[in-house]
């Protein structure tokens, strides 16, 4: 009986992936076809003479108004922008926790309520005096004006408060008997316990990061600055007299959109579960 479980379980489990894994599959099978194929038959199920010509046009052929634009490029954007998502919300929201913690201060519990109320308003809502922040301090078109007005995260400060707050009071005691400033604890004892929650909020924040759309398109006017996922969007726009929509170059470019992503939940998806499920230290 117990058996027989166990294979149902594993057909269900074996279903539920191919269903997630059939969109993907159409989507590559697809991009290999000419557009006209596309256009006139559909999406297709199975792979066309056109791999090559297709993926080297995206990867490596010039679009836009300035010609420079490829999907190198705008795979380059998307990574800075994923990793500068991650890492900076990593930065400010370890060291937020860590003094919401640690430095017990009369007013602690109140900002730590603010700063989650922040959930409630989502980027559209604080969408135009976000930009108007960003185009007075002079960073449109600009690194730094994607990333750093949006690496606060209510989320991962959450998650850090609440991983914090399990760590044994011993561990802060000890720490204090061997002379350890309050630097040299954060550093050296909660950092290394901290790796596996770390990990699991990298996998979220880039994500959500690789994934932006709106941010970028209302910071951006230069092509050079340009995501993947915003090259997407522009690739079936692009309609030059009477040429054919090149959903196969669209296509293509939602496969290569899903690979880092993919990449990233693959190499860390232990440290993931770990860091959602860990409860002891």
């Amino acid at each position: 009986m117990k058996k027989k479980n166990q294979i149902l379980d594993h057909i269900i489990l074996i279903s539920g992936v191919l269903f997630l894994l059939l969109p993907v599959w159409i989507a590559f099978a697809s991009s290999t076809h000419r557009p006209e194929v596309i256009l006139g038959q559909g999406l297709q199920f199975w792979f066309g003479d056109y791999f090559w010509e297709t993926y080297s046009a995206v990867l490596f052929d010039g679009t836009g108004f300035t010609g420079k634009v490829n999907a190198l490029l705008m795979l380059g954007n998307s990574m800075i922008l994923g990793l500068g998502f991650s890492i900076g919300k990593i930065l400010i929201s370890t060291i937020a926790a860590y003094a919401i913690v640690y430095f017990r201060f009369p007013a602690g519990g109140v900002i730590f309520w603010i700063i989650f109320s922040s959930l409630l308003l989502p980027l559209e809502v604080r969408i135009i005096p976000s930009y108007e922040v960003v185009a007075q301090m002079g960073l449109l078109n600009s690194y730094t004006g994607l990333i750093l007005p949006l690496i606060a995260s209510a989320t991962a400060t959450f998650f850090f408060r609440q991983f914090y707050k399990s760590v044994p009071e011993e561990l802060l005691e000890s720490a204090r008997i061997d002379g350890a400033g309050p630097y040299r604890f954060f550093v050296d004892i909660l950092m290394p316990l901290s790796t596996t929650m770390i990990a699991a909020i990298f996998i979220i924040m880039f994500v959500v990061g690789w994934n932006q759309y709106l941010w970028p398109i209302l910071m951006t006017t230069d092509e050079g600055y340009y995501t993947i996922v915003m090259g997407i969007k522009n690739i079936l726009n692009e309609l030059e007299g009477n040429n054919l929509p090149e959903y196969n170059k669209a296509l293509a470019l939602a496969v290569l959109a899903l690979l880092p992503p993919v990449l990233v939940v693959v190499l860390l998806q232990r440290w993931f579960v770990k860091g959602l499920v860990e409860t002891e230290k």
